[in-house]
């Protein structure tokens, strides 16, 4: 499956520092995996039209059922006022319905390291699964 590569919708201010969120989803069934993977493009659009958005993409593994997203923020109140609003609101928690497991992590970095690459976000939700 492609991924959604990385977009920036608004540039972070130069020496800005920006919250970052790594994701990996894994749903239970393979017709969670194609419920998932159906509704990701209107999320994708949500958060390019979000304010404080500085970047989003998405990695979808639709046959393995696992799903990896990474995105920037002007700050953490960003990516919440995110959360929290539609679609993504009843979405996450339709999604709940057919998810088998969940991880998150969330870290800084200076605005100019955007975009950021899927490796340090692999290594940071690894770590996290690992407890560290």
């Amino acid at each position: 499956m492609p991924d959604i590569p990385w977009s920036t919708p608004t540039q972070a201010a130069p020496g800005a520092e920006v919250y970052v969120m790594a994701s990996r989803f894994e749903t239970a069934t393979l017709a969670g995996a194609v419920k998932f993977f159906l509704k990701a493009p209107g999320i994708i659009r949500q958060i390019r039209k979000a304010p404080g958005a500085h970047g989003v993409a998405l990695r979808a593994r639709v046959l393995d059922r696992t799903f990896l997203t990474l995105s920037a923020w002007a700050d953490r109140d960003a990516l919440y006022r995110f959360a929290r609003s539609e679609p993504h609101r009843s979405g996450s928690r339709a999604a709940s319905a057919y998810m088998k497991e969940s991880a998150f992590t969330f870290w800084t970095v200076p605005a100019s390291e955007l975009p950021l690459g899927w490796p340090e976000a692999e290594r940071r939700l690894a770590e996290r699964n690992q407890g560290h």
